[in-house]
């Protein structure tokens, strides 16, 4: 069935068909994104900043918290505190045992005074028994010739012999006695070597349990933000447990993505300018400080050439941190944006990419 229109009533279709063909160009025409020059590529991603995690060192209760999420922080400040209660016991019996070590060392010394003293009263006995040993030889010999005359009686040259070998005997014992004395005098420095190394022992558990009860007044590594009150007072955490996550507003950056073609071009320091979705109207300056060596997509097993052009490789745009340091308060991490990198050293920022910053 067709339906036969009248002449008069074709025109104005016609022109009506013709406005909104034209309407819709100027429209696609008005929204149509404007092409980067020459030398130039961009990617799409959110600021972001690194992020760390205060944490307990030891296992322990948290007591207070002294900060709230929001709050602006700066290197050394002291954050939170955990319950040290338990670590000032321990270190009252270690000073305990350190200042029993200390009278361990003095008893160990007297003890080695004592062994010197009785190695030369044992030396004097050696030396007294020597001059014994010497005189009886002496009135043996005599014994002996006298006897051999005539002029001494068999029984005093038997008396003088069994004397002198008890002499010997005696002389013998004492050179035994000072051997025996040097031994326990090696075993007392022994002991005093020991009584000093319980000393030192002593002294590194005061030390290092003093170590966490520093530890326990948990402080800010950087400057920074807090994002996070991961736990709440009162709270029992074992060892590394996450108290607060902090974000360092000085190490900020938009990670992007661009293609094999373009990536293969950008450098490492190269420039890049920011525009967030929030504010159009800045232009934030950034450098290149990583190029990722690794693509993210990964293709078939065989790269043919179209496949190539497929991989994406991840690029970080980093903000300086002395135009951080001025616009501190305004800096807001996981806002989406554009990230325009020049490609050409010798290129010209468009006028719409020109720096811009908040005044």
């Amino acid at each position: 069935m067709f339906i036969v229109l009248d002449n008069r009533l074709k025109r104005p279709i016609i022109m009506g068909l013709l406005l909104a063909l034209l309407l819709g160009a100027a429209i696609w025409y008005g929204v149509k994104p404007a092409t980067l020059p020459q030398g130039f590529a961009k990617g799409n991603g959110r600021i972001e900043a690194v992020e760390i995690d205060v944490a307990t060192k030891t296992p322990g209760r948290v007591l207070e918290i002294l900060v709230d999420e929001g709050s602006f922080i700066s290197a050394g400040q002291i954050l939170a505190r955990m319950d040290t209660a338990v670590l000032t016991a321990q270190l009252r019996e270690a000073e305990a045992q350190f200042e029993q070590a200390k009278i361990g060392v003095d008893t160990a010394q007297s003890m080695v005074a004592q062994r010197l003293a009785e190695k030369e009263a044992a030396k004097a006995v050696v030396a007294q028994r020597q001059a014994e040993v010497d005189a009886a030889s002496k009135r043996l010999a005599r014994t002996e010739q006298l006897t051999a005359k005539g002029n001494a009686s068999v029984q005093q040259l038997d008396d003088d012999r069994a004397d002198t070998a008890g002499r010997k005997a005696a002389f013998s014992a004492a050179i035994a006695q000072v051997s025996a004395v040097e031994a326990a005098l090696g075993a007392a420095r022994a002991q005093v070597i020991a009584a000093r190394s319980a000393v030192a022992a002593s002294k590194a558990t005061m030390e290092r349990i003093q170590a966490d009860i520093d530890d326990s007044a948990l402080r800010s590594p950087r400057d920074g933000r807090v994002q996070y009150r991961v736990a709440q007072p009162g709270e029992v955490l074992s060892a590394g447990g996450a108290v607060l996550n902090l974000v360092d507003l000085s190490d900020v950056y938009m990670t992007f993505f661009l293609p094999t073609a373009e990536a293969g071009r950008v450098a490492i320091g190269a420039e890049a300018h920011i525009v967030l979705d929030a504010a159009p109207d800045y232009v934030i300056p950034a450098e290149i400080s990583l190029v990722s060596d690794v693509a993210q997509f990964t293709p078939k097993t065989v790269e043919t050439a179209e496949e190539r052009q497929k991989l994406m490789f991840r690029l970080k745009a980093r903000i300086d941190k002395t135009l951080l340091q001025q616009y501190l308060e305004q800096v807001k991490t996981g806002l989406p944006g554009m990230v325009y990198v020049k490609l050409d050293p010798d290129a010209e920022w468009p006028d719409e990419l020109q720096i811009r910053l908040p005044k």
